[in-house]
């Protein structure tokens, strides 16, 4: 009977989604990074939650700094993150005139110099993902990054 229990308990399914807005302030930054450490105690491998976590930062401070350049510090910044047994999906949609997420990574992946400015959180992103996207959306542009564990 036990043996039962434990074997239903190991096939339930997990699933966490949570969500925060806040307005286009690289201050809010630290207002994120402590919403993100409720899923700390997600099924999530800790060594994937702090990659994740990094990942987060990066596409925070990107919308902040790139896509919302000019705009009103109330521009909204929402965030969502779902995690299940299997994957995490985080998606950041930003208000601002979007771009071609394939054409910077093209260049930024096959460009190794330490003096680049810019790209490095994208490429960050890209090598944490098992998926990364960037599209317009009726909530405006989202970024959305997918990944799988076991």
């Amino acid at each position: 009977m036990q043996e039962d229990v434990a074997a239903l308990r190991a096939n339930v399914s997990y699933q966490q989604t949570s969500q925060i807005q806040t307005g286009t302030d690289p201050t809010a930054l630290q207002s994120v990074v402590l919403w993100f450490d409720q899923f700390q105690s997600a099924p999530i491998p800790h060594s994937l939650w702090l990659q994740c976590q990094l990942a987060l930062i990066e596409g925070f401070t990107n919308a902040v700094r790139h896509a919302h350049v000019g705009l009103p510090k109330t521009t909204p910044v929402t965030i969502e993150v779902s995690i299940s047994s299997h994957t995490i999906d985080i998606r950041i949609w930003d208000q601002g005139p979007g771009f071609d997420l394939s054409a910077v990574l093209k260049t930024k992946l096959h460009t190794h110099s330490p003096h680049d400015e810019g790209g490095r959180g994208l490429k960050i992103m890209y090598l944490v993902a098992d998926h990364l996207s960037y599209c317009p959306t009726d909530r405006g542009n989202c970024l959305h990054l997918h990944k799988t564990y076991a």
